[in-house]
Formats: structure tokens, sequence, C-alpha cells
């Protein structure tokens, strides 16, 4: 895709341009020890899991919608898969627990870019394209960003806490439309950037916008459970995605890309 054509390119956050250190059953751990509650990493990682799909079912958007908010959501997360170990743990130290992850997860400590999304960033704006985030994500999206030293490449953030609506909505890219603040944009304008095929690719397309996927997983795999997807449309990392972009444009290709310390 040749990005002349472009009037406004959106990003994904976890898993395109961002992904987490370690394993939040390793973070939990951790963060437990320091305050006298251990328990095994490796169940605290499965819990976790079953936790966050739990809470995503029964509260949907961090529990905006139900009303018990990002913060009580994460602390309901954090306590119970401890909980779920079925040990003896000290009610009062899961409260300092979750709130330590709370802030803590604002931070580097837990994130990290992914590999090559500095270079794509920079490149996409050395374009003098609109740059915009489109993410389910909860309030703490900015902090995390600027936290990250990524802030700055945005020109707009769409969470999905702070406006009420998830991907793959179609609302949610309308909305993007109006932050862009471009006169007459039209989604045959616009690229979506991110890693889960139908919030990111599907919700996109749908909306009339193109779409590439960032995903590292066979392509093979992905078309077979994933029939929407093009092929060419999918890439395993941002750096492959920027190489891509650099030869459509015909722009000289870029030597290894340069990460932002974190």
């Amino acid at each position: 895709m040749n990005l002349s054509k472009l009037r406004l390119v959106t990003f994904d956050v976890t898993g395109t341009l961002l992904r987490l250190r370690t394993a939040p059953g390793q973070q939990y751990g951790e963060i437990g020890a320091m305050y006298g509650i251990v328990a095994d990493n490796n169940m605290l990682n499965r819990n976790f899991k079953e936790q966050f799909i739990r809470m995503n079912a029964e509260h949907p958007n961090y529990g905006l919608k139900s009303g018990i908010g990002w913060e009580n959501w994460w602390t309901t997360v954090a306590k119970e898969t401890f909980k779920a170990s079925k040990l003896p743990f000290d009610e009062n130290k899961l409260d300092k627990v979750a709130a330590h992850l709370l802030e803590m997860y604002k931070t580097s400590a837990c994130w990290q870019h992914c590999y090559g999304i500095p270079g794509l960033l920079t490149y996409i704006k050395s374009k003098n394209i609109p740059v915009g985030i489109i993410s389910n994500f909860d309030s703490r999206l900015e902090t995390i960003l600027t936290n990250l030293r990524l802030r700055d490449y945005f020109k707009f953030i769409v969470g999905s806490y702070e406006v009420g609506i998830e991907k793959p909505s179609k609302e949610i890219f309308d909305l993007a439309l109006e932050r862009s603040e471009q006169k007459g944009i039209q989604p045959s304008e616009c690229l979506h950037i991110g890693d889960k095929p139908s919030l990111d690719y599907q919700g996109a397309t749908q909306a009339g916008w193109n779409a590439f996927l960032i995903n590292d997983k066979n392509i093979k795999d992905l078309k077979e459970k994933y029939d929407f997807l093009d092929p060419d449309h999918v890439y395993g990392s941002a750096y492959q995605l920027h190489i891509a972009l650099m030869k459509s444009s015909g722009d000289q290709l870029p030597t290894p890309v340069q990460e932002i310390p974190t």
C-alpha cells in the first residue's frame, strides 16, 4: 500500500504498539512475594487468564457499563488471581498487592515496545499523515504511552473506556474519523494496524477501512481460523510492515530500526 493514498493511520496498543515484559503470572508472583504472599507463578498465570476472561464477560469494557469502574475491575482480577490458587491469603495484603499492580502497570517496568514500532511510527509521521490510536483499554492508556515515550506520535487517542465503545464496533472507527479533524475524510482513506484478527482487522474492514495485521502466528493457521484475512495484509512484526510500506512507496529501505530506550 502506498501511504500517499492515506489520510489517517491508527494503531491498536496491546500486542501492536506495546507488549508485556513478563507474563502476568510472573509479575503478580513477584509483587505478591514483596508483601509476603507466595504462590506458584505458572498457576497465577493460568488463574489470571481465567479471571480476565470471566471479568470481561461479566463486566465488559473494564466495568464501565456495569458501574464497577476500571480500578475495581482490575483489583478484582488481581485478588481473584491469587484466591483461585485455593491458598489462605490475608485480605489486607491482597489489597496492597492489587493497588501496587494498578500503579506498576502504568510504567515501563511492565511494558515495552513491540519490535520495530518506533521506526514504523517515525516513518509514517514523516509522510505527514495524522496518526491515532483505537484501543480497547482503560483510563491508564495516555499515562502509559507517555511513560513509554510514544504519546507524541499520536494526534488523538480513542480508548474504549473513555468513549464507551469497544472494537470491533463500527462506531469506534467512525469516532476516530471525527477525531482526525480531516475534512471530508472517507473510511477508504484510512488504515488501521492491529494484532487481533476479529477486533482489529475485521472490525476495521467492516467499517470500510484498510487494515493490516501484525501477528507472528503461522499465516496458514490464521487463515484457517479467520477466513476473512488477506494473507498479503498480515506481517510478523512492525519492522516487516515498515519494510513493505517503504517498498510500496518507493522509499529507500531502512537499516535495522533503532528502538527508543524504555
